[in-house]
């Protein structure tokens, strides 16, 4: 029997922030990525999803944040960030 491979789910959504769309016009694209997402597997994502090559792919992390909200107390949860780099004339369209 053969087994059936399943894709593993690795950008979940692009970030759309004042900020990323600052980055968008000097071809910089940020998406929210899964926890165990590494550069080369974002890197060929984007190219299979988007039709681009990336030039180079950055990684950032966001710490959990403590938050107060209707008097109780709960936690935001972390995330993990790639800042996606692509040579001038290429664009990504989020529509």
């Amino acid at each position: 029997m053969t087994e059936i491979q399943s894709k593993k789910i690795i950008i979940s959504k692009p970030r759309v922030t004042e900020k990323t769309a600052g980055l968008s016009a000097k071809n910089i694209y940020t998406f929210n990525v899964t926890a165990d997402a590494n550069k080369s597997e974002i890197k060929k994502e984007i190219q299979r999803l988007y039709k681009v090559v990336p030039i180079k792919v950055n990684i950032a992390k966001t710490a959990p944040k403590k938050v107060f909200v209707r008097g109780r107390a709960g936690e935001k949860k972390g995330a993990k960030k790639a800042y996606v780099y692509l040579k001038d004339g290429d664009k990504i369209s989020f529509i």
